[in-house]
């Protein structure tokens, strides 16, 4: 067991945050001696860890909290998930350094490309849809709440028809009008039945489709081999539009 004030040393997150984490059920001592001193074991120093990752990537402690907590809480994947962002983050750091090293030596002007976020910020929204807590996945327990089985069942085959079109069209170029077309009718059904697919979404989704074994495994099962991939360059061509 480790003191507050242990803990604090180790990690170097003050004891006002510590007891902040507390208040706000965010991270529970392990227990307290009989004087009110927090102490913390191991498990919830890992907890820490993981706070502290999420925090490095600019999470809430709000959603932090709601992560950590859910029962479905895959710490490996969640690692995983944070690993690829870190990269991404170190990657655009790298290009940012090179850049102010080129102005300083007189070479690079007007080169903007370092400040663009946008890969990080598909993947951190692909990476919040897949832990389940985002105000979209909410939006959609809500809809489906009330909803029949058979109900679920037909939305779902009108989703997978959606991919067998995609299917059909493997020929045409992604960006083709036909082929943008059938993304915009995929971003519609997507809000109408299920919750509000925004440009950001879509675009994580599209990440998704091609990453996640599963996800890849049933869409080309829709629309043939391949097809998922497909799907995905044509929502990254709709997205950039």
């Amino acid at each position: 067991m480790m003191t507050v004030h242990q803990v604090s040393q180790l990690t170097g997150v003050t004891v006002r945050a510590l007891q902040y984490y507390d208040r706000i059920g965010l991270l529970p001592p392990t227990s307290c001696t009989e004087a009110g001193y927090r102490l913390y074991d191991d498990a919830a120093l890992e907890r820490l860890q993981q706070i502290l990752l999420f925090r490095e990537l600019e999470f809430s402690l709000r959603e932090i909290r709601t992560i950590l907590d859910s029962p479905d809480f895959d710490r490996r994947k969640a690692l995983a998930q944070q690993a690829e962002l870190l990269e991404l983050k170190k990657e655009r750091l790298e290009k940012l350094i090179a850049l102010a090293r080129g102005i300083e030596s007189g070479g690079i002007k007007m080169d903007f490309r370092a400040f663009d976020t946008k890969k990080i910020d598909e993947y951190t929204a692909q990476a919040k849809a897949t832990w389940g807590h985002t105000d979209a996945f909410r939006e959609y327990e809500q809809k489906a709440g009330g909803r029949l089985k058979a109900e679920e069942q037909a939305y779902g085959a009108g989703l997978m028809e959606l991919f067998t079109q995609f299917g059909a069209m493997r020929d045409h170029a992604p960006e083709s009008a036909e082929v943008q077309e059938q993304v915009k009718k995929l971003q519609d059904y997507i809000t109408a039945h299920y919750y509000r697919c925004t440009d950001e979404i879509l675009a994580g989704l599209g990440k998704m489709y091609v990453a996640d074994e599963a996800f890849r495994e049933n869409i080309d099962h829709a629309g043939g081999k391949g097809t998922a991939e497909f799907v995905g360059r044509a929502i990254d061509c709709y997205c950039r539009r």
